[in-house]
């Protein structure tokens, strides 16, 4: 019998092959909001809203929470754990520490296990595993929402020098459980794709090799065939979007190194989803996934996926903008050109890293129809040309209206100048840029790093507008816009 140095009692469920089983990870779906951990609704979590949560689990029977190291700043890495059964599951995130999205389904997921429902399946899982979540690997990193910690080293690639004390609580935890099973937890960036489609990769998964030849023992191939079994969950509910990382090995990695100490090692990635800058989509799909897999796991039914499943799933790619715009003409020396332009709206944490705003850059320009976006715009009737400032002097920005700006977008202006405008504010909720009254505008251009500001023209008159990598259209006052920006 394996010794258990940190004993538990723990979680989860769903989805065999079966109708009944496919009927009980609807369930789950469709019920999600009944357990959906309320207080973290947002992506920029820090450690000090996980304690309450973790004192309110530690006071329910099942479950044991136990802090088993502290970070370089001396916040305490806790691990949460139920169940009685020989088998031994562990499920760690937050190593970096701006990639929240499963940390938030952990609680979710514990809030599931707290409740009177879904007896039959739980007491499945209860009965034949013991897991174990560590939630917040980094906490140091997630105060400042940094992927990095304290000492600035990657703890995913520190499984060997164990540098940093959040490494090596990671590694002494999985060897004092011995785990069967591990669940690497991660977000990627939202720019991944699947392989060869404008769909991004919401999920992507990853069985690491562990070793340069990736060889397949029974620990990996058991990981790829649980990946097989979430893939098709995934399917329901995202369609195509699920991708497939690259199993080159990498020695210094945690899960390359968990698979060769021989937990059979599972890496999820959550990466982007239309219209859901929090990921909360996501994070609801990691619910029912994860829960599903621990569920065919207490079962055994996953031995029975064949293990080639796993190589149809197509790879990563990286080829997302958030606006793709194509075939726009764009005068340049007296000729005018064709071009595709790809924009993204880069992420500027504000003081205290609890919210950001955007700050978008042209990221490439030319024949991108190899790439993808998130919104593509057909602009093959439009010409580019420079916004402008507006002549009258403001002597306070909030005499502006959405009316008054959409007139001056009309009017080929997207910047205004302004006086007064607070020393406090970091960007512009209107779809135009304040500019100080000395502010000089550079020289209108194109080119790859600079803000993706411009009109789009059509035949003499303004169709839309591109203000800090949103698309506004001129007559219906449409589009997406979360901020301008303020040049003093």
């Amino acid at each position: 019998m394996k010794l258990k140095i940190l004993p538990v009692l723990l979680l989860s469920l769903v989805y065999t092959g079966s109708s009944q089983a496919q009927d009980i990870t609807s369930q789950l779906y469709e019920t999600y909001d009944t357990y959906r951990e309320t207080t973290l609704d947002k992506r920029r979590i820090k450690h000090h809203q996980l304690q309450p949560l973790l004192r309110s689990l530690k006071a329910t029977p099942g479950f044991q929470v136990n802090q088993v190291g502290s970070s370089i700043e001396g916040r305490p890495l806790s691990l949460i754990s139920i169940g009685t059964g020989e088998t031994d599951v562990f499920l760690w995130s937050q190593m970096h520490g701006n990639e929240p999205t499963a940390t938030q389904s952990i609680f979710d997921i514990c809030n599931f296990l707290k409740s009177t429902d879904f007896q039959m399946e739980k007491k499945a899982i209860l009965d034949n595993l013991t897991v174990h979540f560590l939630p917040m690997l980094n906490p140091d990193g997630a105060e400042r929402f940094q992927r990095r910690n304290l000492l600035g080293v990657d703890i995913n690639r520190d499984a060997v020098r164990l540098q940093s004390p959040e490494s090596r609580t990671l590694k002494r935890v999985r060897d004092s459980l011995d785990a069967d099973f591990g669940f690497n937890l991660h977000d990627q960036s939202t720019y991944y794709n699947a392989e060869r489609t404008e769909k991004p990769a919401t999920i992507s998964y990853l069985a690491p090799a562990y070793n340069y030849e990736k060889d397949v023992n029974g620990q990996r191939g058991d990981a790829m065939k649980i990946i097989v079994f979430m893939n098709n969950i995934i399917q329901k509910y995202a369609p195509g979007q699920v991708g497939r990382y690259n199993d080159d090995f990498e020695p210094r990695a945690f899960g390359d190194n968990i698979q060769k100490w021989g937990t059979s090692t599972i890496l999820i990635e959550s990466g982007g989803f239309a219209d859901d800058v929090e990921k909360q989509e996501i994070r609801k799909l990691n619910y029912v996934s994860i829960l599903s897999a621990i569920y065919t796991i207490a079962k055994g039914n996953y031995k029975d996926i064949p293990l080639a499943d796993y190589e149809k799933i197509p790879e990563n790619d990286r080829k997302l903008f958030d606006l793709k715009i194509v075939n726009a003409t764009y005068p340049l020396l007296g000729k005018n050109y064709v071009l595709d332009i790809g924009m993204n709206r880069l992420e500027v944490d504000k003081e205290g890293n609890n919210d950001f705003w955007y700050s978008s850059r042209i990221i490439d320009q030319g024949d991108l129809s190899t790439y993808y976006g998130y919104e593509t715009f057909d602009a093959s009737a439009y010409t580019i040309k420079a916004g402008r400032a507006a002549p009258t002097l403001l002597s306070d920005p909030g005499q502006l209206t959405e009316k008054k700006v959409m007139e001056l977008l009309r009017q080929g202006y997207t910047y205004v100048r302004s006086e007064g405008i607070p020393s406090d504010w970091l960007d512009f909720q209107l779809p135009i840029h304040l500019i100080s009254k000395k502010y000089e505008l550079p020289d209108f251009t194109i080119e790859v790093g600079v803000n993706p500001t411009f009109i789009l023209e059509e035949n003499g008159v303004n169709r839309y507008a591109v203000i800090n990598g949103f698309l506004i259209d001129l007559e219906s006052g449409s589009g997406t816009f979360r901020n301008a920006i303020i040049y003093r």
